[in-house]
């Protein structure tokens, strides 16, 4: 269901956007308008969408990169506005989310998680307010962060400590740049049923094929969370629809934080 061609000639780049919230930002993008370069490790998955969007009609690119590497993720910048002349709008997608206890995660785990969820994010925001502000130009950035990092389950240590990192980066830059009308904000996605999520269910939690199902019975509104209605949200933050709004991150999530039975 498109929302008004809200993306309209903008050029947005979606990095870790080859599969689930990613891609369906990219896809949303696209429907709204959007000039969309889908930023992935993978070149398969990448291509593969981009192909999809173009046969749909719209104007896509794959770009390789791996948020893990800081230099790919400013290269992925650099390669979009070589292209286009310009980066308008940033999407943060990618996500790291192996298990780790404070007590079971080893240093190496600390620094991938680290490298994907906070590290790319920053650099990557980085080289696109650079153009940014070469171009005296607005844009708009919108990471795509966890309700877990409010605290999160105790197997999530490492995941938890860099997207909190990132949701106090994204307020940090929103105020660092909002004279610049550069808008930046988050969303806190809750449980969401991805391909991702489900190879991390299966891998680390035993689950099986009906996990969805059993887990549904547990949530207040019967369902996970869809990557198409987190993906029109987004959208939205990147749209001049969403008028001033600058530092916010938006709890996306049918748990209420700090509510208790």
């Amino acid at each position: 269901m498109g929302l008004n061609g809200l993306l309209r000639e903008k050029v947005v780049l979606v990095n870790g956007g080859s599969q689930g919230v990613g891609a369906a930002i990219a896809r949303a993008a696209v429907r709204e308008g959007a000039v969309v370069a889908v930023g992935a490790r993978r070149p398969g998955p990448g291509e593969a969408l981009v192909a999809e969007l173009t046969a749909a009609g719209g104007e896509a690119r794959y770009v390789r990169a791996d948020l893990a590497d800081a230099g790919q993720a400013k290269a992925s910048v650099a390669e979009v506005v070589a292209a286009y002349g310009r980066i308008d709008c940033l999407v943060n997608a990618a996500g790291l989310t192996s298990r780790g206890t404070l007590l079971d995660t080893t240093p190496e785990l600390f620094d991938e998680h680290i490298a994907v969820n906070l590290r790319g994010p920053f650099f990557a925001m980085q080289a696109a307010v650079a153009d940014m502000l070469a171009r005296e130009a607005p844009g708009t950035i919108v990471n795509v962060i966890t309700s877990s990092a409010h605290g999160g389950q105790p197997f999530l240590a490492p995941y938890v400590a860099a997207k909190a990192g990132l949701m106090g980066l994204t307020r940090n830059v929103a105020h660092a740049h909002r004279w610049d009308r550069i808008r930046v904000n988050g969303l806190n996605i809750g449980w969401t049923a991805t391909e991702g999520e489900d190879a991390t269910q299966r891998a680390f939690h035993g689950a099986g094929d009906d996990w969805q199902e059993r887990a549904a019975e547990r949530l207040p509104m019967g369902k996970l969370g869809r990557p198409d209605e987190i993906a029109d949200v987004v959208v939205l933050l990147l749209s001049d629809r969403s008028g001033v709004v600058t530092g916010s991150v938006i709890d996306w999530d049918q748990n209420v934080l700090g509510g208790l039975d």
